[in-house]
């Protein structure tokens, strides 16, 4: 019994059209949300049947996830972390380069954050999915990295997971208030800037508490200063005293 192949043309020609309807899904659903898009609107804008979509994806949620795991294998956050991560460099380095690198990826296309808003907000169950599937993981990978710093004595003990998220969350409000909300127009901050500062802040908390002179010697000195701040006051209010008498 003969088995029919597709043409390569064809496969090739499906492949295209699929792309296309990722790409204008992404557009619309970036603008608009998951909840104010058809698939027929998609369908309009793609140039295609509406039928072509559901032959690609079966429903619109899917065609939704779809775009969202497009967009992150564009963004290869893990990756990124990892190869910087294997470098071995200082972690002001590292860090000040993870930081960058998303900016940058941010600031040249901002839809991935505008459909995860939209997700959220909506109340969209994909939201889960996408910390699930994506952002657990990139948290995993940095607190891994963190957790053998505390294990050398270069990080103090806090919580991997959480100190983490708290670099990550810098890096993510930074880019919705330059991006999302407007901020660039008032203050246009250097991505480089922003990546090195952050970095080096971040890392501040996380290094070791190193011995400082007591606060009490400071205390006494202020304590000195008031004292002898005081005794003058007094003496020059007796004087006034004096010279009135």
């Amino acid at each position: 019994m003969a088995v029919a192949h597709r043409k390569p043309g064809r496969r090739r020609k499906a492949e295209d059209r699929r792309q296309q309807i990722l790409e204008t899904a992404t557009e619309l659903f970036a603008r608009q949300g998951y909840g104010s898009t058809t698939t027929r609107q998609i369908a309009e804008l793609a140039q295609v049947n509406e039928a072509i979509i559901f032959r690609h994806f079966a429903t619109k949620e899917d065609l939704y996830w779809a775009v969202l795991e497009h967009k992150c294998g564009e963004g290869r956050g893990q990756q990124i972390i990892a190869e910087q991560l294997a470098r071995g460099a200082p972690p002001l380095e590292s860090f000040t380069n993870i930081a960058r690198t998303f900016l940058h990826m941010r600031r040249q296309d901002s839809s991935l954050g505008r459909l995860l808003l939209f997700s959220a907000l909506e109340n969209h169950k994909l939201s889960q999915r996408f910390f699930r599937t994506h952002i657990a993981e990139l948290y995993e990978q940095l607190a891994k990295y963190i957790r053998e710093q505390i294990r050398s004595g270069n990080f103090r003990d806090v919580d991997p997971l959480l100190a983490a998220r708290g670099f990550w969350g810098m890096l993510v409000y930074h880019f919705l208030m330059q991006e999302l909300f407007g901020a660039k127009q008032y203050q246009n901050i250097d991505i480089n800037e922003a990546s090195r500062t952050m970095a080096d802040v971040w890392l501040k908390g996380m290094l070791p508490r190193t011995e400082k002179a007591p606060a009490v010697k400071k205390s006494r000195r202020t304590a000195g200063k008031s004292m002898l701040s005081a005794q003058a006051r007094d003496q020059r209010e007796q004087a006034n005293e004096e010279r009135r008498a």
